[in-house]
């Protein structure tokens, strides 16, 4: 997901599909985009065959060059004459594609060290452009530019962005905007068909199709205070760099996920790696709440329940570290863990009945949350198990 690398996730390593951008200059300027040259994966050779002579001849002197035995017409069936569009049923990928592109926008981005390009679509009619926090990170001032269907080029400024859930509201000055509806992420089940599009390596207007293939998949990309932690949907619908922050679409054409991020093998290709058919969106119950907050406020927050993880722990569950670390207490005080009494030490098995084995399993989980709610967790304190309700406090992202 965020600029290409990232650690695990839990069952493989995760890139963004867009690379990180530096910091532009102080009056960037747009380069002309180059000409994207594509070859062909494969080409069948031009044979040049030469009969045999002695056949060759026959041929030959079997006809006089006084003779044409050619037909005086082809015969071949006249072209309509006013063919009639072929009309798509709108459920059909193609129709749902009709209906989708165009909504969806190219952003592109330039800087003092370099330029890239990411998708993103109408989040609202009045100028409200949703995408990923890593396609406009570093972006400046005359620095952005979104490109829609029809080619028009507007200059967009950067409303709020997270870096906590790879969100980002950009806005434009224009009215009238077509907004793709947002859909019910929670309701989408494994083997649903989804359409993904976006600019794929700078190519624009892009449609691929797969299904959902697996629900609540931790995802973690990125690095240090940069980490993105995403409750994703999986898919296999072909997703690359420059997908990132296109939709993901169902049947009925709603976006149900924010396209973010690409598995990547383990040694992989980075930059260059391309889809394997892991891809991961981040839900769209997840980006309308977000989005609010960043259009509001131009922040967002996340919940917390109030713990320091233990990453050495390779035992069952995720355990709470058993001291402080630089200060900064392992249980806080007062906080949701502590007041619903787990301790130093304590291991979490599960949240909410689904079982966690790893502390980014767990972070992802409660993040898919928001603050305010109430998640049971069943905790083991020397040996002993039981089951506590937390309700998990706020804090600001960024």
């Amino acid at each position: 997901m965020p600029g290409p690398g990232g650690p695990g996730h839990g069952e493989g390593a995760a890139q963004h599909l867009g690379a990180g951008w530096p910091a532009p200059a102080a009056h960037p300027r747009r380069r002309p985009r180059p000409q994207r040259v594509l070859s062909l994966a494969w080409v069948a050779p031009l044979v040049v065959v030469a009969l045999v002579a002695g056949l060759v001849g026959g041929v030959v002197g079997s006809r006089t060059w006084g003779e044409d035995r050619r037909p005086a017409t082809a015969d071949l069936p006249p072209a309509p004459s006013a063919a009639a569009p072929v009309q798509r049923d709108p459920a059909s990928i193609a129709g749902i594609a009709a209906g989708v592109l165009p909504s969806v926008v190219s952003i592109e981005v330039e800087s003092a060290e370099g330029s890239g390009s990411g998708s993103g679509f109408v989040l609202r009619e009045d100028g409200y452009v949703l995408t990923n926090n890593h396609v406009v990170a570093g972006a400046g001032e005359g620095g952005l530019v979104v490109v829609f269907a029809d080619g028009t080029e507007l200059p967009g400024s950067v409303v709020g962005a997270t870096s906590e859930y790879d969100l980002a509201v950009v806005k434009v000055e224009a009215t009238g905007l077509t907004p793709l509806t947002l859909g019910d992420s929670d309701a989408v089940v494994v083997g649903d068909p989804v359409v993904a599009v976006g600019a794929p390596l700078g190519l624009v207007g892009t449609v691929t199709t797969g299904i959902v293939s697996a629900r609540n998949r931790p995802v973690v990309a990125g690095e240090g205070t940069d980490q993105t932690f995403i409750n994703a949907i999986q898919t296999d619908a072909a997703i690359n760099p420059g997908n990132s922050g296109g939709p993901l679409v169902d049947a009925a054409g709603r976006v149900v996920g924010i396209n973010s991020a690409i598995a990547q093998l383990p040694g992989g290709l980075g930059a260059a790696g391309g889809s394997i058919g892991l891809g991961f969106a981040i839900p769209s119950n997840q980006a309308r709440r977000t989005a609010e907050q960043l259009i509001t406020t131009g922040r967002a927050t996340y919940p917390v329940i109030g713990v320091l993880l233990d990453e050495a722990y390779t035992g069952e569950g995720v355990r709470v570290r058993g001291e402080d670390v630089q200060g900064r207490p392992s249980v806080t005080p007062d906080g949701p863990a502590d007041r619903a009494g787990i301790r130093r030490g304590d291991v979490i098995l599960t949240i909410d009945g689904r079982p966690v084995t790893t502390s980014e399993e767990l972070i992802v989980a409660i993040r898919a949350r928001q603050a305010g709610d109430t998640v049971e967790l069943r905790v083991r304190t020397d040996g002993r198990e039981r089951d506590v309700r937390v309700r998990l406090d706020e804090l600001p992202s960024d």
